[in-house]
């Protein structure tokens, strides 16, 4: 015969994991940030003005890169290189924010069918260094080949080596 104690104990158990199964499907990443494998809708393209000048973020105000590396308006970046530099994802038109060229944004397929937002023919990252809005930890990195630099809203990269915001 099983013991009150028993019951409780595998009671609580069954809860808790039915609460950490429930906690890990709420913490997917389903926004329009463009940060997720699933966005919900088109991201805003707007800018943000620094020390470095004005640049280019993602809705939310995160600093948004290019890859030297890539060319033609074709992404290189892609396994740990993505990772750590998550392509600007849409699933729809970009839309251009204040300061942005609408005519520049446009989007390119990825390998795995998603579709990444470029400006100025320069797909777009983010950089998971960089942990809140206005942080630039991502300027004059070099890795996986190349250069990272913020881009201006003219569409160009911005190759000024200040010293990174947000403490990376």
């Amino acid at each position: 015969m099983i013991s009150m104690t028993s019951r409780k104990a595998g009671l609580l158990i069954l809860v808790l994991a039915c609460l950490a199964a429930v906690a890990a499907c709420g913490s997917s990443n389903n926004t329009s940030s463009g940060a997720g494998s699933n966005p919900t809708g088109p991201v805003t393209v707007a800018t943000r003005s620094g020390p470095m000048g004005t640049y280019l973020t993602d809705g939310q105000g995160r600093s948004l890169y290019l890859f030297v590396a890539d060319t033609s308006g074709t992404s290189t970046c892609t396994g740990a290189c993505a990772a750590q530099w998550p392509p600007l994802i849409t699933s729809g038109t970009p839309q251009a924010g204040s300061g942005v060229t609408a005519s520049m944004l446009s989007t390119v397929a990825r390998a795995d069918g998603t579709k990444q937002v470029t400006y100025g023919n320069h797909p777009l990252y983010l950089f998971t260094g960089d942990n809140a809005a206005g942080d630039t930890n991502g300027q004059g990195v070099n890795a996986f080949g190349a250069l990272w630099w913020l881009v201006s809203p003219a569409g160009s990269a911005i190759t000024t080596a200040a010293t990174p915001t947000g403490g990376y």
